[in-house]
C-alpha cells in the first residue's frame, strides 16, 4: 500500500508539472498579480514538481523529494488564497463555486501535505 500511494503521488506531481507546460494558460492566472514574473513562476513550478515526482521513485532521494513537496505545498498556498479572493473565478479561465477554494485550501491542500509528509517515511 505505501509503494502504491508513493507511485501515485509521483504519477500526480509528474502530471502535473509537465501541464504547467502543455497548459499555462490554467496556471498564470493563478498566480497572484503581487508576485513577478508569472511566467518564470509557471516554469520553475512546473520543473520543480516533475524533479520531485521522479525523486519520489529513488529511494536516496525520496525523503528529500518528499520534504520538497511538502515546501512546495507551502508555495502554493498564496495561490490558493488568491484563488479564493477572487471569488474562485478566473475570467475566461477556471471557474467554480466558492466552496470549491475552500475545499482546495483547507481539505485537499492538507491531504497533499500529509500525503508528501507520509512518503518521507520511506
Amino acid at each position: 500500500m505505501k509503494k502504491l500511494l508513493r507511485y501515485l503521488l509521483t504519477l500526480f506531481f509528474i502530471v502535473a508539472g509537465v501541464n504547467h507546460f502543455i497548459n499555462p494558460q490554467f496556471y498564470l492566472p493563478l498566480i497572484p498579480p503581487y508576485f513577478p514574473f508569472p511566467e518564470s513562476i509557471n516554469v520553475v513550478a512546473g520543473i520543480v514538481e516533475i524533479l520531485f515526482g521522479f525523486g519520489l521513485l529513488l529511494e536516496k532521494t525520496r525523503k528529500a523529494a518528499a520534504w520538497g513537496i511538502v515546501l512546495l505545498l507551502v508555495a502554493f498556498i498564496p495561490s490558493h488564497v488568491y484563488f479564493i479572493q477572487i471569488g474562485s473565478c478566473v475570467p475566461d479561465g477556471l471557474c467554480v463555486p466558492a466552496w470549491v477554494g475552500w475545499v482546495r485550501l483547507v481539505i485537499i491542500h492538507p491531504i497533499l501535505f500529509a500525503w508528501a509528509y507520509f512518503c518521507t517515511k520511506n
